[in-house]
């Protein structure tokens, strides 16, 4: 059963030694990741599952816990690894290895740790689908999940302008400020995939592991840096 979950964005400019110079401009967004894992850490999780979009298909599916990334693909010398555990022979996406890296930041959040890399077009019923599948079972289910808003909000944005981008985020921040696993559900995957929104997938992943199940949800942070929707969440139950 999900008790709690941390949505953060995952591009590898919120590991400092790959921003550089321009690291200090995500400081109050990486503090509020750090403010959404102490939340998720509260809720006495049994298990953890990180989750987040994989472009590449090789690193779709499961990776189990000690699977190691790398950040060596964006110019620095940083390894991690996802949890205590031998590594396997595969390595985690960009996302995921943004999710060892807040947990061996903020975290740790001393239970088992898994990931979940998932394909960006993966059809809205397959999302939930899948959410439904991993929040299957008696376990006290945490998810810390990677993804970002649109890559289109302003003219130097990776997708460039569109102007039904800042709508879009806008929905996004609603339903997971509000825990509503309805509106992330009713997300446009058409929409999403045409904004370069790299979080739907993993949202509606999300909204599947939420079933029916009463949640509180709070907004954390909302911007746009680099003219792409970066969103920070905590979700929580009572029980």
């Amino acid at each position: 059963m999900l008790v709690a979950a941390a949505v953060c964005p995952g591009p590898p400019l919120l590991v400092p030694e790959v921003a550089a110079g321009a690291a200090p401009e995500l400081d109050a967004a990486r503090a509020a990741c750090a403010e959404a894992l102490a939340r998720l850490a509260a809720a006495r999780p049994e298990r953890l599952l990180v989750l987040g979009p994989a472009a590449d298909s090789e690193r779709r599916g499961s990776h189990p816990q000690g699977t190691r990334g790398s950040f060596r693909e964006f110019g620095v010398d940083v390894d991690v690894r996802l949890g205590a555990g031998e590594p396997s022979g595969r390595a985690l996406p960009p996302s995921l290895a943004v999710g060892a890296w807040l947990l061996d930041a903020y975290g740790p959040v001393a239970v088992p740790v898994t990931g979940l890399g998932v394909g960006e077009p993966l059809e809205t019923p397959r999302c939930l689908e899948a959410g439904a599948r991993a929040a299957a079972g008696g376990e006290r289910l945490a998810m810390l999940v990677l993804g970002e808003g649109s890559a289109c909000r302003t003219l130097k944005a990776p997708g460039y302008l569109d102007e039904r981008a800042t709508a879009f985020d806008a929905a996004a921040a609603r339903a997971l400020g509000g825990a509503d696993a309805g509106a992330l559900a009713a997300l446009d995957a058409e929409l999403a995939q045409e904004l370069k929104a790299a979080g739907r997938a993993p949202w509606q992943v999300l909204a599947g592991a939420a079933g029916g199940l009463a949640l509180h949800g709070q907004l954390l942070y909302e911007d746009a840096p680099y003219g792409v929707g970066y969103l920070v969440a905590s979700w929580t139950t009572d029980a």
